[in-house]
């Protein structure tokens, strides 16, 4: 069995847009996964709201992936593929970082995985990164102000894809654009409609058939 490792924040956790509340497992985007990779294949779902990618942030305490990470590879190794997806609450208007800065900070947890022992018989490490989509219209829902939180967030996710395929060719990794296979949901402007976790998913079982030659 292949065990799959999916490390991001609440659009890997399964935000239901809007609510706060949390997608069933079937719906999210790992469980659609797993659905359609089957028994021969473990997918691990290591989703955080709020989760950064180095960030200590001041409003919400133990959300630093960085501090995370070693421990969380440790417990679920050996693992055969990481795929990494983070960077959107990296955007947030508190932390006052660009692109290029998201993207170095992607690079370091990038290497933290390839120097893990977490792999599989010492084999080479696979790691996926993944971009989000851009954010969308960002709306005022459910108690939080996502505008405020994210003022100024649009305009550097629109080239978030472009900084995170230049690190993946940098460090060797494989890379999907999830710009042009989901958006992010009209509701809040930062999370996945249902749709779209089911169009991630299909992406990612059929990327991942593909690194195993599983047809």
């Amino acid at each position: 069995m292949k065990t799959i490792l999916c490390y991001g924040d609440s659009n890997t956790w399964g935000y239901v847009p809007g609510s706060g509340k949390r997608y069933a497992e079937s719906q999210r985007w790992t469980g659609v996964m797993q659905n359609l990779l089957g028994d021969s294949f473990r997918v691990v779902e290591e989703g955080l709201n709020a989760r950064t990618t180095v960030l200590d942030d001041p409003t919400r305490a133990f959300r630093n992936g960085k501090e995370y990470l070693i421990p969380c590879l440790d417990s679920h190794a050996p693992i055969d593929v990481i795929i990494l997806m983070l960077g959107t609450n990296d955007l947030k208007h508190r932390f006052g970082l660009s692109a290029f800065d998201i993207g170095a900070n992607i690079a370091t947890l990038i290497e933290m995985m390839r120097q893990s022992s977490c792999w599989r018989d010492g084999q080479p490490p696979k790691i996926l990164l993944v971009a989000p989509p851009p954010v969308g219209k960002l709306a005022f829902v459910n108690a939080t102000n996502f505008p405020e939180i994210f003022a100024g967030a649009k305009e550097k996710s629109e080239v978030l894809g472009r900084v995170y395929e230049n690190i993946a060719t940098k460090t060797g990794c494989l890379f999907l654009n999830s710009e042009g296979i989901i958006t992010s949901s009209d509701v809040d402007g930062i999370h996945f409609d249902l749709g779209d976790h089911e169009k991630l998913g299909t992406a990612l079982a059929r990327r991942t058939r593909e690194l195993f030659n599983k047809g």
